[in-house]
């Protein structure tokens, strides 16, 4: 059932057992909704991607869909080395949305491996083949095989803006201070 005063989490609830005695109550654990929304994927090359998946949410909670690496063979990325990699499938975003390209938490803290640019993005217009451009910040170099998850796609809406020239903006307490204002 959908919790009305949150149409964005399903509601359950549950009997729990609690000890010996087979006592039972209720529970209620909420589980998220997530808009769909259809993006259209192709494979470029449908003979060579079999042994790939498509991009996926590896949990039910996942914001990010996992991204496989379509290198043809074992690739090394140095420390310091900047690898642009292929995924073997392009989209076709919705107008009105970005894939934002993330970094995966684990090879970035295993690893040192993470996005030159982060977070990336894929317009809606472009229909080239999604790339990852990696960079080993680590000590050591890196093994990156066909297949290993590379990056994260999240699917973000986008706003257009239209600016407005004016003399002076509003105040805030903050003001113009940035870069550390605030302390270490």
């Amino acid at each position: 059932m959908t919790d009305e005063s949150n149409p964005h989490f399903k509601v359950y609830t549950a009997l729990v057992c609690i000890g010996p005695t087979s006592i039972m109550e209720s529970a209620f654990f909420m589980e998220p909704v997530m808009q769909k929304q259809v993006v259209e994927i192709k494979w470029l090359d449908k003979d060579t991607s079999t042994d790939l998946n498509l991009p996926a949410y590896e949990t039910m909670g996942s914001a990010g869909m996992d991204v496989e690496a379509a290198v043809p063979s074992k690739t090394l990325i140095e420390p310091g080395e900047i690898a642009l990699i292929p995924t073997g499938f392009a989209v076709a975003i919705p107008a009105g949305y970005e894939f934002q390209v993330r970094p995966r938490s684990g090879l970035a803290v295993k690893h040192g491996i993470t996005l030159i640019n982060s977070p990336g993005t894929i317009d809606s217009d472009y229909r080239g083949e999604v790339k990852v451009p990696l960079i080993n910040h680590g000590k050591e170099t890196f093994l990156l095989e066909r297949g290993d998850r590379i990056a994260q796609l999240v699917l973000a809406p986008v706003a257009c803006v239209a600016f407005e020239v004016v003399q002076a903006l509003a105040t805030t307490e903050r003001g113009s201070g940035g870069f550390g204002h605030t302390g270490v």
